[in-house]
């Protein structure tokens, strides 16, 4: 079939290959003039950084076949290690290798900076989780789910791996969602819960690979073009004027509300009715410092944004660059990126031990996406992938199980594809829009 996909970023390109693969005719539209979407790469005094430092984990199994497909380089683009929240005070958990339930248990027992009370107790929740399938009330919050843990495993562990996995914190993140984060990366089988950090900018990992196999295989590609009306035409679609015989909408979720709004207003509705949170990056520069481990976890609090930060040298990257984190960033965002990023400054003077800084370390540069993520709350209204016959949405935020991640925007893309037949089908007796 003759396929249009409105939007370049993991979605959509998840979406063209897979569809190109299968021998259909794709044209792929995108306004940015570059691949990637908010996760794309963006140059900082020469240097090929990311607009986010990103972290992947082994879970993201569609992620790294569709690196693998496009040619990609995924083991010297990927520094895999097992999943470590190590806090600069020598705090925190690490995961070895070994059958998963095991190599947890192990990891909980030897975690420093908990009582054999707190190992005992998160033990004990842990074990009541996996009984109960890691589901609960679609009503309640992280922070409700774990309010009989103690302390220091909250903020050791429970609170650094929601904000990192939901960007939203814990007394607002869906505890639904974050039990099935958990199920696939902690018990998702060996290696699901390996960190795979990238030692590259994003887009050499996957954006441009997959926009050069494309071009390879004849799909024709259209960077800085913005779709300004789709609507249907008979037994098929028109973007633009140009006849498709469907429509995968991988474009943000304003973007598909305001193309579908005509189509289905009750779809468009839903799309725009979603809530960002914002994350913030700030680059910092120290030439001779290095890390204790290319990823380590922060403590954060009112004077102090960042919750992890990353070494790019230890990465195998630039040395002497620091990425530090700041998910769920709304307030931070409201004050500003000047004060974000001296906040930032003095925690990392502060947080870590000294001598670990030669020099004082210099902002580089602060990264501040506004709309990185849907805000992952309970009982979320996410639109379906589904908007009309030949025309469906891809993108992490339609419903699905998981929060706002590249996983999550790969599989939605794939899925768009494998539903698109169905609705071809249906779409020579049905003329009404499916909201």
């Amino acid at each position: 079939m003759k396929l249009a996909v409105v939007g370049g970023g993991w979605a959509g390109l998840a979406a063209a290959v897979r569809a190109t693969e299968a021998g259909h005719a794709v044209t792929l539209f995108e306004m940015a003039g570059h691949w990637g979407g908010r996760a794309r790469e963006v140059d900082v005094d020469g240097l090929a950084l990311d607009n986010g430092q990103h972290i992947l984990i082994g879970a993201y199994r569609r992620t790294l076949a569709l690196m693998h497909t496009v040619g990609s380089d995924v083991e010297a683009g990927l520094h895999r290690r097992p999943l470590e929240l190590r806090f600069p005070d020598g705090r925190g958990l690490r995961l070895r290798g070994g059958p998963t339930l095991l190599a947890f248990g192990r990891g909980v027992l030897g975690a420093d900076g908990w009582t054999a009370a707190d190992k005992v107790a998160l033990l004990a929740t842990a074990a009541r989780w996996a009984l109960a399938r890691f589901r609960c009330a679609p009503g309640i919050t992280v922070d409700e789910l774990c309010a009989g843990l103690p302390p220091a495993v909250r903020q050791l562990l429970i609170d650094p791996l929601c904000v990192a996995a939901l960007n939203t914190p814990a007394e607002e993140a869906s505890a639904t969602v974050w039990l099935r984060v958990l199920q696939d990366a902690l018990f998702g089988g060996p290696g699901a819960a390996d960190l795979l950090l990238p030692r590259r900018s994003l887009g050499a990992l996957l954006p441009r690979p997959a926009a050069a196999w494309l071009q390879s295989r004849g799909a024709t590609l259209s960077p800085g073009t913005r779709v300004q009306a789709i609507w249907p035409d008979g037994g098929g679609w028109r973007v633009d004027g140009q006849p498709f015989d469907a429509v995968v909408l991988a474009c943000t979720a304003a973007e598909a509300a305001r193309l579908s709004a005509d189509i289905a207003p009750a779809w468009a509705a839903r799309a725009r009715a979603l809530r960002y949170e914002p994350i913030v990056t700030v680059y910092l520069r120290c030439p001779g410092a290095r890390l204790s481990a290319p990823m380590m976890a922060l403590v954060d609090g009112p004077q102090a944004p960042a919750q992890f930060a990353f070494d790019h040298g230890a990465l195998g990257a630039t040395p002497g660059v620091f990425a530090f984190v700041v998910s769920g960033a709304r307030a931070w965002a409201q004050a500003g990126v000047e004060a974000t990023a001296a906040a930032v400054l003095q925690q990392a003077r502060s947080a870590f031990p000294r001598g670990t800084w030669p020099v004082a370390p210099t902002v580089l540069r602060t990264v501040a996406e506004k709309r990185a993520t849907f805000r992952c709350v309970p009982a979320l209204d996410r639109p379906p992938a589904g908007i009309a016959p030949g025309l469906v949405a891809a993108g992490d935020y339609v419903q699905g199980p998981y929060p706002a991640t590249l996983e999550g925007a790969v599989r939605s893309g794939e899925a768009a594809l494998a539903g698109l037949p169905a609705w071809l089908v249906s779409a020579r007796s049905a003329t009404r829009p499916i909201s």
